[in-house]
């Protein structure tokens, strides 16, 4: 899911302010315990995999069954040999990969857009550029990742590309809590600093569409049923509705990190990056190892290497989630599934997208394994006026990749002008 704001940007980057290494992917430990063990456990399974003494899911059995008859044709020692050698291999390269993201030298440079409005920790940000006619827009990011992923570079930044264009776009950066943030649930969230935010843009720009990705779309679909006439039009960018669908897996991973969760949030009054960063990891254990282990190779000058610690530094930059919010949120939405159910209320008011009856734009990644697109499309499904479009992308791809100014980019500002 993505979010919160950054502080000052100067000539260091906000993942790491004072230029040292870096300390990601984070939580560290985690990736390189997981890492090796996961390769390394192929060499103590193989005796048991040979004599069918391993239990397998039944969908699995007949492809254990094959591998198995496999391994009965070959050299048993040289198979041994062999996949001994390609798990050192593969621990090296990750390890080689990890180094090369720590020790670049990149750094996040981008000029600072003006800040209009101010609430605690929260601040607007306008992209416009003077003398700007075009629609307004509110971009509204999730409250776990930092803001920025929508001006992630100068050549990947959705904000500056509608700025560009004409357009009015502004930004919400939450911030990181502070002491009366930690307090909040998401009534305050959208109730108040998201509200306070949508008349401040409505005062310098007219009224905006207001665009939610991830987690933010709820935040902005919410708003929208709220305040329905101070909102021109509604985009929802990867936003989950149905947490479960397609299946009940991610809600399940939540119920069993329920404990720690509830001990985390006890003790520091929120939900820590690192454990944040575990939960998402769980989705795909092995993609950690696979992504880093490419860059082993990988010319340190390559510009596909920046993009990937332009990125990475993004991901390992996220903020403590609110104590009260990481509870509706992991377990009113994960577990007991309430915005289907249509059981979650802000302001005491039942959050239903059918009440919505303006224009929506609803953008749903089909490579997405943060948002499951089942998921994203059960809420596109039930908002009266929803212009539905499923993109070749992964939830982060579609607002940063080299496809997104086209497939993404273009596509928003079209729609923005056909509901102006």
């Amino acid at each position: 899911m993505s979010g919160p704001g950054a502080p000052k940007r100067g000539t260091k980057s906000e993942a790491d302010p004072a230029g040292r290494a870096r300390l990601g992917p984070r939580p560290l430990p985690l990736h390189l315990a997981t890492q090796i063990a996961t390769l390394l456990s192929s060499q103590v399974a193989l005796p048991s995999l040979r004599n069918g003494s391993l239990a397998w899911n039944p969908r699995l059995q007949p492809s254990a069954d094959q591998l198995r008859d496999a391994l009965g044709r070959v050299d048993a020692d040289a198979f041994e040999r062999a996949l001994a050698a390609e798990a050192g291999h593969r621990i090296e390269a990750f390890l080689t990969g990890v180094e090369a993201y720590r020790r670049h030298p990149y750094r996040r440079h981008l000029t600072e857009p003006k800040t209009v409005w101010r609430l605690g920790a929260a601040r607007l940000l306008d992209y416009s550029r003077r003398g700007a006619k075009g629609p307004a827009l509110l971009a509204v990011p999730s409250l776990i990742n930092r803001a920025y992923i929508l001006d992630l570079t100068a050549d990947r930044s959705m904000m500056r590309s509608l700025a560009k264009r004409g357009l009015r776009p502004f930004l919400l950066d939450w911030g990181a809590p502070g002491e009366r943030e930690m307090r909040y649930g998401l009534d305050d969230y959208v109730g108040t600093v998201l509200s306070g935010a949508l008349d401040a843009t409505t005062a310098l720009a007219g009224r905006p569409a207001v665009l939610g990705y991830c987690m933010g779309g709820l935040l902005a679909l919410a708003i929208a049923i709220l305040r329905p006439k101070d909102v021109r039009g509604l985009a929802l960018f990867a936003t989950p509705w149905d947490f479960h669908r397609p299946d009940k897996s991610q809600a399940n991973a939540v119920t069993v990190l329920r404990r720690p969760i509830e001990d985390a949030i006890a003790l520091w009054g929120g939900m820590p990056v690192d454990l944040l960063q575990a939960c998402f990891a769980a989705v795909d254990p092995g993609g950690i190892e696979r992504k880093f282990r490419v860059l082993a190779d990988m010319d340190a000058s390559s510009p596909r290497l920046r993009e990937f610690v332009a990125l990475e530094d993004w991901l390992n930059d996220g903020v403590m989630l609110a104590g009260p919010v990481a509870r509706e949120a992991m377990f009113g939405w994960y577990v007991e599934n309430r915005p289907a159910l249509g059981l979650w209320k802000v302001k005491g008011k039942a959050i239903r997208p059918e009440r919505y009856k303006g224009p929506a734009l609803v953008l749903v990644p089909s490579r997405d394994r943060i948002v499951p697109p089942a998921s994203a499309l059960a809420l596109a499904k039930m908002l009266p006026h929803a212009e539905t479009v499923e993109l070749d992308t992964g939830h982060i791809g579609m607002v940063t990749g080299a496809l997104a100014p086209r497939q993404v980019y273009a596509r928003l500002v079209d729609w923005l002008d056909r509901t102006a």
